[in-house]
């Protein structure tokens, strides 16, 4: 499956958008914030880069408000500390990637808000700050060398570069579950070690000496993928597709060959690649817990809004091999699944954030 072409956050402002269906991006976001600061702020202590444009790259960056408010706070974090270290501020210069089929007109749509949030609570002296796009994936080249100062990315380094190979004997799966074979495994871990691999080797050659990055993304607490709740929303379409099998609306032979692209790493994982590549020194490595809904016990509403959210991340996905006709089928089932599954288990999510000093 080529994806760079197929995978994309549904677009618009509408009510299965991306946009109005992001809030648990925004959780994650509070609570990356606090090692995004002091990266920033250690980048202020040590005089690195700030008598310059300072260039930011947002890699994944979707579509809709988090968007910006991700940059918003990167400026505001580098104007305090430069505050506070008596160091004149730069200028801004925003880069925002993802995939060509991102819905980049609906950020461009919102950047005059942006500005006039920056000129009114820092005056119309402040920055300048230039936001441009760069549609591309970030398993290539993006960015010129030495060019970058921080790069920044939300929720979306799990997402591999292709399916793995060899995942035949997946049968109906869709994504590692108990019953995958080790070969199965395998393939997804060996796929995320290349990828991950060749990210940190592209951002080495953009990031200037001394540049930093900070990385968040869904984990596991478990060396065996197969043995953690981090599988639990690709079991819920497996069981949604399969009693879809069972009424004739899909055919066996297109669940088993279709597998997510999608890979939670082990913290082990991320540091065994950061140590063999070498170009970076790890800053911090954080494990936190995000409990979506948690004063919310009505299942039902918390199925509706799963299934919202997941359909605004994977509906072009699934719409792609399965076509449009089965999508809203296959998201009702998937919010019936979904309450079932979380009246009998508490949905929660370990995301890691790391953060890396280019050597």
């Amino acid at each position: 499956m080529t994806l760079v072409n197929i995978l994309h956050m549904n677009r618009g402002d509408g009510d299965l958008s991306y946009a109005s269906n992001s809030f648990f991006t925004k959780i994650v976001m509070k609570k990356e914030a606090p090692i995004l600061k002091r990266t920033i702020k250690d980048m202020a202590k040590k005089d690195v880069f700030f008598n310059r444009c300072f260039m930011i790259a947002d890699l994944g960056c979707s579509s809709g408000m988090n968007t910006l408010s991700l940059s918003l706070n990167i400026i505001d974090t580098v104007h305090e500390a430069c505050q506070e270290n008596n160091h004149k501020i730069p200028q801004f210069q925003v880069f925002l990637n993802d995939l060509f089929g991102n819905d980049f007109n609906n950020v461009f749509k919102l950047l005059p808000s942006f500005y006039k949030t920056i000129r009114k609570d820092k005056g119309e002296k402040f920055g300048p700050c230039f936001v441009s796009a760069v549609p591309g994936s970030f398993y290539e080249r993006l960015f010129p060398d030495e060019s970058i100062h921080l790069v920044h990315s939300s929720y979306s380094i799990h997402w591999l570069s292709q399916v793995p190979e060899g995942l035949e004997n997946n049968k109906l799966n869709i994504h590692i579950a108990y019953t995958s074979p080790q070969n199965v495994l395998q393939a997804y871990r060996n796929q995320f070690h290349s990828n991950f691999t060749k990210f940190l080797r592209l951002r080495s050659k953009e990031l200037v000496r001394g540049g930093r990055m900070v990385l968040t993304l869904p984990t596991r607490s478990s060396l065996d993928p197969a043995s953690d709740y981090c599988s639990s929303f690709s079991e819920i379409f497996t069981i949604s597709l399969l009693e879809m099998l069972k009424e004739g609306l899909v055919l066996e032979s297109d669940i088993i060959s279709f597998n997510l692209p999608i890979y939670y790493p082990h913290e082990n994982e991320l540091r065994n690649v950061i140590e063999e590549d070498g170009s970076f020194s790890l800053d911090n490595l954080s494990i936190f817990e995000v409990n979506v809904d948690q004063h919310d016990t009505d299942y039902k509403s918390q199925g509706k809004n799963a299934a919202k959210s997941m359909r605004a991340v994977m509906e072009p996905l699934f719409t792609s091999h399965f076509g449009s006709s089965i999508i809203d089928v296959l998201f009702k089932k998937y919010e019936k699944n979904a309450m079932e599954c979380l009246a009998t288990k508490e949905q929660r999510h370990l995301i890691i954030v790391v953060s890396f000093t280019k050597k």
